[in-house]
């Protein structure tokens, strides 16, 4: 049973009429916004297709690249989503627009410089703190986790492997990509109210500074990057191809990185 309010109902059944889309197509987003605090959203729509990213101010990712004219329609839907659940509650749950207080975090660790959520769970990086936080959505406390001395750039989600407790969720940062299983727990995680302990256990060992996430050079023989890896490569020259269309990059400047990027294959 949908648990949106009349409002919300009403304003899914506008928008859905304006952009041509299903009202479920519409109400998975709203969840997917509002999940994502107003300001991100991951989503897996067949009519936007499939799975994508919006984030308020930046990159909005859809499954066809290229497809800009896609991407302009998520990018309006997404920004009317969050300007019209910043003032009228469009669920009968409590949206989590903001930190502090008001956010499912500690109150300690402020602001978020970026939060989301997929299906249940959500989580939000708080980089002054060095800290991930992640709500399971069932029940179990809220896990901390420290991000050391990673600048996370962006996260992603993929197909989760056995015993991966955090639905497949991955960042991106200054030393490439990372699984959030990887992350050791932080000190004092967790909340006070009682439920299941996380069948997770963190690494035994303690996080490492910087020299540890650094690349080491490559050998001189080596059987060649995985297909995880030139999948990741040939996706970012694509991201970067869209930003020099855009403007935001010289071909110099694109055409040095894609060099870059291509001598790590």
């Amino acid at each position: 049973m949908s648990n949106l309010t009349a409002a919300g109902r009403a304003a899914i059944g506008d928008l859905s009429r304006r952009y041509g889309l299903s009202e479920a197509a519409v109400e998975h987003m709203a969840r997917a916004v509002a999940n994502g605090g107003g300001t991100m959203a991951q989503f897996n729509v067949p009519e936007l297709g499939g799975s994508g990213q919006w984030m308020a101010g930046g990159m909005t990712m859809v499954g066809d690249m290229f497809n800009h004219g896609l991407q302009n329609t998520v990018q309006n839907l997404c920004g009317e989503l969050s300007g019209g659940m910043a003032f009228t509650p469009y669920f009968e749950q409590p949206q989590a627009f903001g930190g502090g207080s008001a956010g499912w975090w500690p109150d300690w660790l402020g602001q978020p410089a970026s939060s989301g959520g997929q299906n249940q769970a959500r989580y939000a990086y708080f980089p002054q703190a060095r800290r991930l936080a992640f709500d399971f959505g069932d029940g179990r406390p809220v896990v901390l986790l420290d991000t050391g001395d990673h600048h996370i750039g962006g996260f992603s989600q993929q197909q989760s492997g056995p015993g991966d407790p955090f639905m497949g969720v991955s960042v991106s940062s200054q030393y490439g990509q990372f699984a959030l299983s990887t992350f050791p727990l932080a000190e004092g995680s967790g909340s006070a109210q009682p439920a299941p302990q996380p069948a997770w256990e963190p690494p035994a060992r303690s996080f490492e500074p910087a020299p540890a996430y650094r690349p080491e050079p490559a050998p001189s023989q080596s059987a060649g990057p995985s297909q995880g890896a030139v999948d990741d490569i040939l996706d970012t020259i694509g991201r970067l191809a869209k930003l020099r269309d855009a403007g935001a990059l010289s071909e110099d400047e694109f055409a040095a990185k894609k060099a870059e990027l291509l001598a790590r294959l």
